[in-house]
């Protein structure tokens, strides 16, 4: 269902059509790298945090990892990741496919610092088997991001 959401909320960008969905799972950086034939830190992977009982999604590299120091400096908070069992509920996404298209309203999205090293990232769609190649600025406009952050370490 949330592939389907996602289609249609990049149709403003014509853009729905260069959604890939794979035979296999990309459910995981290094799961979605072989998939689509190109190197982990290219995956654009999608993180869920709970911020003061708002939801927020980080999007960074696929070798980046959140820098606990750095994420308590930028939101005043510890990282408290969603619970694998209200990721669905909360995003709009499953595990393994939440991405910031077609989210949940309210939930606010960052983009980390991490992804500028790339010309193009892939995101998921929704769905732990799909994919779409973006270049930054596509996924700066698509994502509809607040801001760009520096909350990792690669």
């Amino acid at each position: 269902m949330a592939l389907k959401e996602v289609k249609e909320y990049l149709k403003k960008y014509n853009a729905e059509n260069r959604i890939v969905v794979l035979n296999e799972s990309s459910a995981t950086v290094t799961m979605a790298a072989h998939a689509l034939h190109t190197t982990e830190e290219r995956i654009a992977k999608t993180l869920s945090f709970k911020i003061n009982d708002n939801v927020i999604l980080i999007v960074l590299a696929g070798d980046a990892k959140i820098n606990n120091s750095k994420f308590k400096h930028f939101f005043h908070e510890k990282a408290h990741m969603l619970p694998f069992d209200e990721v669905e509920s909360l995003t709009g996404h499953p595990v393994g496919g939440v991405c910031p298209f077609a989210v949940k309203p309210g939930v606010k999205i960052y983009l980390d610092e991490s992804l500028k090293r790339f010309e193009t990232v892939f995101p998921a769609c929704g769905s732990s088997s799909s994919a779409i190649e973006v270049t930054i600025k596509e996924l700066e406009e698509f994502s509809n991001s607040t801001n760009w952050i520096d909350v990792s370490t690669i």
